[in-house]
């Protein structure tokens, strides 16, 4: 018998997607530590997931750009399901007995720990922003078409970063912090993101244009 070979397919899709579950897996785990940083007589509160979290936006953008709602759909359920397996290998290891001369076992739980309510507030407030912002985009792109770029990019991050900002801030940190603090979380982490969006808008026109000129199929819709 001949060996056989299922062929792959020319696209960028894959790896468009594996740098989005990259990215999303990495903000998970840096959002577990909270920084504070004071801007003249105020003081900005932030988790370490928004210093990457925002590029998933940007790939999210450029999926369902490229690819319509369905694909864009299915890359972040992928993120989803790869983030709970995360979370159920890190709960795994933080139960399994240490060994007599580990000395990180703390340290181990304190940054990469399962606290079910983290985890639950990051899958609920993910899945729905980022399907909120696919959504957004593509129907935007189908009443108007090709043109405006930055108004569907823009658009579709405003409502789903509203959404995922304030899902995960309720459901992580309603009763454990004072309200004061979650409005900070909420507000800072808001408008970081969206400016974040903004600031890279000529990047993420770079990036679309490309995937579009090298993605065959799109060529062959156009």
């Amino acid at each position: 018998m001949s060996a056989r070979f299922a062929p792959v397919r020319r696209s960028h899709y894959d790896l468009i997607v594996v740098l989005f579950v990259s990215f999303l897996l990495l903000s998970n785990i840096a959002a577990t530590k909270l920084i504070e940083i004071d801007v003249l007589e105020w003081s900005l509160v932030f988790d370490g997931g928004a210093i990457l979290f925002p590029l998933t936006y940007i790939l999210g953008d450029v999926i369902s750009e490229v690819y319509g709602f369905k694909p864009a759909r299915r890359a972040i359920l992928l993120g989803m399901a790869v983030s709970i397996l995360a979370s159920a290998v890190f709960y795994l290891v933080q139960i399994a007995p240490p060994a007599a001369d580990y000395e990180n076992q703390a340290a181990f739980e304190a940054v990469l720990g399962f606290v079910p309510r983290i985890v639950a507030a990051s899958v609920i407030a993910y899945a729905v922003g980022q399907l909120i912002n696919a959504w957004v985009l593509v129907k935007i792109k189908e009443r108007y078409g090709e043109g405006n770029l930055w108004v569907r990019l823009l658009g579709s991050t405003v409502a789903g970063t509203a959404a995922d900002t304030a899902i995960f801030c309720t459901v992580a940190w309603a009763g454990v912090m004072p309200v004061g603090t979650i409005l900070n979380l909420m507000i800072v982490g808001y408008v970081y993101k969206v400016a974040v969006e903004f600031v890279l808008l000529p990047l993420t026109y770079r990036v679309v244009a490309l995937v579009k000129q090298n993605e065959p199929a799109y060529q062959e819709i156009a």
